[in-house]
């Protein structure tokens, strides 16, 4: 780690003089960006040099502090059985058939070969001990869920996401730590899909497989030259981003988050359907719900339609016959169009029924204000795929395929869906007709004024890949299709992708931007409500890059309703609920919804804080989680209490008690980039408010405050700069205190300086009340022109000023 002194700056040209183990050097920077990570060559004033002369900066200090740090870039080195970052040795007894091919001035790509073509190859890496690490894997077939561990031992098989902390001398702490982190991406390579584990004797392996065992002997092959992406980085969000920035380049095959069009709902408050009738959704209910949800002040803006409406048929469960669980799995699609739910039969039905979907669908829309409505269909039609021998389905060629699971997934959780599946098969939809049923399906829907679908069940594709060119041609082919159609079809790149956490799925998302981020919301479960927490927040460092993390739903009368509705509010996902009619926890809602029934959403997928990373925030006994966020003027930080609850899959609950009271710590600097929020000068201390307790605290970046939370509690913070407008005032807006995220009502923030008075101006929406930080009491207050009554803690300088009721915009003018 290198340290240096700021010497002068233009707008774009920098000039540091940096001093490292008796080495001098002048370096140079040309950046047009802000001033968080340059990249620059350096000239050499001193015998010694830093490996192959590339430096990155990147700002570690207060704001507007002069201290920056130097993390030396390398590519990585495979010499002696040794894979190396920067000197630093990762993987020992890496064996001779292991290849390295750099790709960036610190990234390469890891692979190897064998003597023998196969459609499946296992390989050893290399030897890891005594290093933190965090593996993202699936423990099902649609779902992955986080794991630690310190060696080889703990990375479990289908692995998608491994990153290890690599600490380095304490010497060159800096005051965020000394660490470094290397990032192991399992990847596509041609015909092949790559997953790690590791093995007993603490090695690293990676599985790669085309999923086509009795398939075209010509696509198999000895193995891949480029199974893994490695890198190495000071900032672990960082390094996640730059390697999928690198990989996307490499690929061609999708694209990242921040490139898509993402759809309007996400915006906007909902309801879906699933949890409040699961598949006996019918028309009534869903105008009962959405008339109390209006009537109660937080009007849902979009609906999804989930499973229940489709046209569909079941030979595995006969009328009369003993329920069998699961049996659901082996219903067929019989057409594209809706079931008699949702249509009369004919024209002389005196049934209350709607006379079609777009009937119902339009007067919903026209009753209640929806903006956007969603129905459901599974990625093969439905959950046992289409009817072969149906007259609505037959032109898509259907043929039943039973799946089959790789050795991965059969080393993990097994679930009633798969099962039933295997059991009865599925109709595989032809590849060659497959554009063609989505087509005919959307432009269908959109004929009956919906305007977007929820597509499920993505990863069946995997399992029935055999004798269809191989699991990632398959993958490419549908959806590629399913892209397309939704282009042609919607316009407003209106798909929530669903049961598609695997690789296959996330390396063929060129357009579409919303994934499920966790398996199912289950609200009569009580031991997954905070898995369900943890499980979105560390998915998303891997899925937030390509895709805006669904969050999934949630009661809002429930005992963890405040436990979800606060992960939602820093999750910077949609907001949707599956209420029963009438079972509505307003007060919640309400911290959530504005009344126009628009939600505060943050800027970024919300993610673990660093200290969050290496720990495990539900069964270690100790650790909260902590998952941060920014809005346009201040970052949002939520800590939770996960333990005492449940146990993750797979591990022995040992340490598990109801009741569990933690006491941590939080920080500003939990926040990641929180110091380049805006470029107002800055004092180098925050305003933070504690929504829970109502107190507002001033605290240095790495300055911190004690929370203590019971099992199943949390709190939110907003985290504001204190800047200085001018030499008497010190000010931070919060935003709308009365609710969650309070700082995403904040629009724009400016200083007025007038002869006669000088004033800050702050925009936003929202009703409520509005908070700020301010060093001095403020001489009169206006909302929208109107003077109005504020009140001041000269002992915080916490000031609050009320938003009227029925406001949906405000102009707060305060003057000083």
């Amino acid at each position: 780690m290198w340290s240096t002194d700021l010497l002068q700056h233009t707008t774009h040209v920098y000039m540091f003089i940096c001093f490292c183990n008796n080495a001098l050097f002048m370096a140079t920077a040309v950046s047009s960006t802000s001033l968080r990570t340059l990249r620059f060559k350096f000239n050499n004033l001193s015998p010694f040099s830093p490996p192959n002369g590339f430096l990155r900066l990147r700002r570690t200090s207060r704001c507007g502090g002069a201290r920056w740090s130097m993390f030396v870039k390398a590519p990585p080195t495979l010499k002696n059985g040794v894979l190396t970052f920067n000197g630093r040795d990762t993987l020992l007894g890496v064996p001779e058939n292991v290849l390295l091919t750099p790709c960036s001035d610190s990234a390469a790509f890891l692979g190897a070969l064998s003597s023998q073509t196969s459609s499946r190859h296992v390989f050893k890496l290399g030897l890891i001990q005594g290093a933190r690490l965090l593996s993202l894997f699936r423990f099902k077939i649609w779902w992955m869920i986080p794991r630690v561990g310190s060696s080889g031992k703990d990375i479990p098989a289908e692995t998608q996401m491994l990153l290890l902390e690599a600490r380095e001398e304490p010497n060159f702490a800096e005051p965020d730590g000394n660490t470094a982190y290397v990032l192991f991406l399992p990847i596509l390579d041609g015909e092949f899909r790559s997953s790690l584990q590791g093995n007993i004797a603490n090695e690293l392996e990676v599985c790669v497989e085309t999923g086509d065992s009795a398939g075209d002997s010509a696509k198999n092959g000895p193995g891949s030259s480029r199974a893994v992406l490695v890198n190495y980085g000071s900032n672990p969000f960082e390094l996640i981003k730059e390697s999928m920035k690198i990989l996307q380049k490499y690929s061609g095959t999708f694209a990242l988050r921040e490139t898509k069009q993402l759809p309007g709902m996400l915006d906007w408050f909902g309801w879906c359907t699933w949890d409040a009738f699961y598949q006996d959704v019918n028309p009534q209910g869903i105008r009962d719900v959405l008339k109390s949800l209006s009537e109660g002040g937080t009007p849902a803006r979009f609906l999804i339609i989930d499973d229940g409406w489709q046209d569909t048929a079941n030979e595995f469960q006969k009328e009369g016959e003993p329920l069998r669980e699961g049996t659901q799995f082996g219903a067929r699609l019989m057409s594209i169009r809706e079931n008699e739910k949702f249509r009369k039969a004919s024209n002389y039905d005196s049934s209350g029924k709607p006379h079609s979907l777009k009937d119902f669908v339009s007067d919903i829309k026209e009753t209640f204000g929806l903006k956007y409505v969603y129905v459901w269909h599974a990625l093969m039609g439905y959950w046992g795929g289409l009817h072969p021998n149906c007259p609505g389905t037959q032109k898509y060629n259907p043929t039943v395929k039973f799946p089959q699971l790789s050795i991965g997934n059969l080393a993990h959780r097994r679930d009633i869906a798969m099962e039933r599946m295997e059991e009865y098969g599925v109709g595989m939809v032809d590849p060659e007709r497959i554009f063609e049923f989505y087509d005919d399906l959307h432009s269908y829907l959109v004929s009956q004024d919906v305007d977007g679908v929820k597509v499920d069940v993505q990863n069946i594709l995997e399992t029935v890949a055999t004798g269809s060119g191989g699991r990632v041609s398959l993958a490419r082919i549908f959806h590629q299709s399913l892209e397309k159609s939704i282009s042609n079809n919607f316009r407003d790149n209106s798909i929530i992708c669903c049961m598609a956490q695997s690789t296959d799925s996330l390396y063929s998302a060129n357009t579409s931007a919303i994934t499920r981020a966790s398996d199912d919301y289950y609200p009569n479960n009580p031991t997954t409500q905070t898995l369900h927490i943890a499980a979105v927040a560390f998915n998303s460092l891997l899925f937030g890059e390509v895709f805006v993390p669904d969050w999934d739903m949630f009661y809002s009368l429930h005992d963890s309703a405040e436990f979800h509705a606060i992960a939602r509010a820093v999750g910077g996902c949609g907001v949707y609920v599956s209420d029963k009619p009438g079972k509505h926890d307003f007060e919640i809602l309400k911290r959530l919804v504005l009344p126009d029934g628009a939600v505060l959403r943050a800027k970024y997928p919300g993610r673990p804080s660093r200290d969050c990373l290496f720990v495990d925030p539900v069964m270690d006994g100790k650790s909260l989680m902590k998952i941060w966020n920014h809005n346009k003027f201040c970052g949002v930080l939520a800590v939770f209490n996960c333990q005492g609850a449940g146990a993750w899959p797979g591990l022995e609950n040992t340490v598990q008690r109801d009741g569990l009271e933690l006491t941590g710590d939080i920080s500003p600097a939990d926040i990641e980039y929180l110091t380049e929020i805006d470029l107002q000068p800055q004092t180098g201390d925050f305003a933070v408010f504690s929504f829970k307790s109502g107190f507002l605290f001033r605290v240095s970046l790495y300055g911190k405050l004690t929370v203590k939370l019971k099992t199943l509690q949390c709190d939110v913070f907003t985290v504001s700069p204190i800047k200085s407008y001018n030499e008497d005032l010190q000010f931070a807006p919060l935003g709308l205190i009365n609710m969650y995220n309070s700082g995403g009502a904040i629009d724009a923030v400016e200083a007025i300086n007038d002869p006669s008075f000088n004033k800050i101006r702050i925009r936003g929406r929202g009703e409520g009340v509005f908070g700020a930080y301010m060093s001095s009491e403020p001489k009169v207050c206006y909302v929208n022109m109107e003077e109005v009554h504020f009140n001041f803690s000269s002992e915080e300088h916490f000031l609050t000023v009320i938003v009227p009721i029925g406001t949906t915009s405000w102009e707060i003018d305060i003057n000083h």
